[in-house]
């Protein structure tokens, strides 16, 4: 049974971003049954932890605001959570911070309303490069964009997922592009394919700042206001 839901933001370093969504789940499963934690399961035949991730992260892609919602069959205080799962989690994984949801509040899926980027570019590349690149793109009313998968050509506009972008400076010689892209049911935006809409060649790295949430998520307000959860 159900008695409480803990939300957690977590990161996704360098040594474990070529793992897989699937496997990303099966290793909080892990590091809560190690840490004894009491993760509540479904009821049937194949009974299965209650955790869920708000948006699966492309491999490749590193991140430091993760959200994973986890329902616990006893109660337990958020800092005995981050203690106890936090010894058992993998370098490269690391809970930040944990907040009590109420049980009945919308699935993390359903709050999900954009994603926020730091994308690397090459070298080769100017920061006045990227920044005209930049204008382009935004000065367009429309930019169709074609993509394959699993045989089925989809054809879309990938301008009205790019709700936000600027040249956020530069590191060690790379210019750095901010996105903030559409990730909800109607339409989720990739970054390097917003990049490639860009005549921009394929980025250095990507990094996913943060997830935003609805207003109506219990976090909202404390999202907005410091970006973390207070």
């Amino acid at each position: 049974m159900k008695v409480q839901r803990l939300r957690v933001r977590f990161s996704r370093g360098e040594e474990v971003k070529y793992i897989t969504h699937l496997d990303l789940m099966r290793l909080w499963e892990r590091a809560l049954r190690r840490a004894g934690i009491d993760v509540a399961y479904s009821e049937g035949f194949t009974p299965h932890a209650q955790i869920s991730l708000a948006a699966p992260l492309a491999v490749g892609v590193t991140s430091d605001g993760e959200l994973l919602d986890v329902f616990l069959g006893s109660r337990l205080t958020p800092l005995d959570f981050m203690r106890g799962v936090g010894r058992q989690l993998p370098a490269g994984v690391e809970a930040l911070e944990v907040e009590e949801v109420g049980l009945r509040a919308p699935s993390l899926q359903s709050e999900l309303r954009a994603a926020e980027y730091e994308v690397l570019l090459p070298t080769t590349l100017t920061e006045e490069d990227a920044r005209e690149a930049i204008e382009r793109f935004l000065a367009a009313e429309s930019v169709p964009w074609e993509q394959v998968r699993d045989g089925e050509t989809r054809r879309y506009d990938i301008r009205a997922l790019a709700q936000h972008l600027w040249l956020d400076g530069s590191k060690n010689g790379s210019p750095v592009v901010g996105m903030r892209v559409r990730a909800d049911s109607g339409g989720s935006g990739r970054p390097e394919q917003v990049i490639a809409a860009m005549a921009l060649p394929e980025p250095t790295s990507i990094h996913r700042r943060k997830l935003v949430l609805a207003e109506s998520s219990p976090a909202h307000e404390a999202w907005r206001r410091h970006g973390r959860f207070a």
